[in-house]
């Protein structure tokens, strides 16, 4: 089976990023930029097509290599994502230990104020466990995706109208088209650390916008059970997220992007 990583890029060098990712197996890039542009090129005896769009929204931009994938397995990724030397081999031997499976959620070191998940066994991805995983941990299989005819959200995430939550969306759109998602204790690579001039593209810190932007995402993703959701989402985080503001208000601004929809 072959592999082709699809990665998410903003102003980037595509040449250069193969090198920065330590890329072994073919990938498509899709860099968003100002303007139109296509190269392709050969790292470490495998293909890389790069397109560049004068675009923006991290959604579209996953979506613009899902379409274009054209290998057995694909693994998202983000520019910022470097792939331990054996990914390749790991990521083929999960998915031959695992042939019931259409997606694996794999380990992928973030920094620590990103750190959302760790596999420390091998399980089944449920509706109420998927929210943890952010798309760079994700490799599936091409043509069940492309069967199922999932895309990410061009509402959420970077570059969009409302924060991050495109990820979350994807998966919620996997498992309600039925397909089948496993986490393995297997660890492929870790996030590149940001320098301290580096902004996100999304977090902006935990204002009125991030509260009422995830209200919207709970509507979306837990329909009816959204409040309860949000109220449990911000006990569990409010000793890091509720500094600024009080946890009250910060479930009233979450309600709110809740109901407004």
């Amino acid at each position: 089976m072959r592999i082709q990583v699809l990665v998410a890029a903003v102003e980037e060098n595509v040449v250069m990023l193969s090198e920065h990712m330590n890329l072994s197996t073919e990938a498509i890039i899709c860099n968003q930029c100002r303007e139109y542009s296509y190269q392709e090129y050969v790292h470490r005896g495998r293909k890389v097509r790069a397109f560049s769009f004068a675009e923006r929204g991290v959604g579209l931009n996953r979506n613009n290599a899902l379409m274009r994938a054209d290998t057995e397995l694909c693994a998202f990724a983000d520019e910022d994502i470097v792939y331990d030397d054996d990914y390749e081999e790991k990521i083929l031997r999960e998915f031959e230990r695992n042939p019931q499976a259409d997606v694996l959620m794999f380990n992928v070191q973030a920094t620590e104020h990103r750190r959302t998940y760790e596999n420390i066994r091998h399980k089944r991805v449920r509706w109420y466990n998927y929210g943890r995983y952010p798309t760079y941990s994700m490799c599936a299989r091409v043509d069940r995706l492309h069967r199922a005819n999932v895309s990410f959200s061009l509402l959420f995430g970077g570059g969009a109208k409302y924060s991050n939550g495109e990820d979350s969306l994807f998966i919620h759109d996997c498992l309600k088209k039925g397909l089948r998602i496993y986490a393995v204790p297997v660890s492929i690579g870790h996030e590149r650390k940001r320098s301290e001039d580096e902004e996100s593209t999304w977090f902006k810190g935990y204002n009125e916008k991030f509260f009422y932007d995830r209200g919207v995402l709970y509507h979306f993703l837990y329909g009816v059970m959204a409040r309860p959701f949000a109220l449990l989402f911000l006990l569990r985080k409010r000793r890091r997220m509720c500094r600024e503001i009080p946890l009250l208000s910060c479930y009233r601004l979450m309600k709110k992007g809740i109901r407004e929809q």
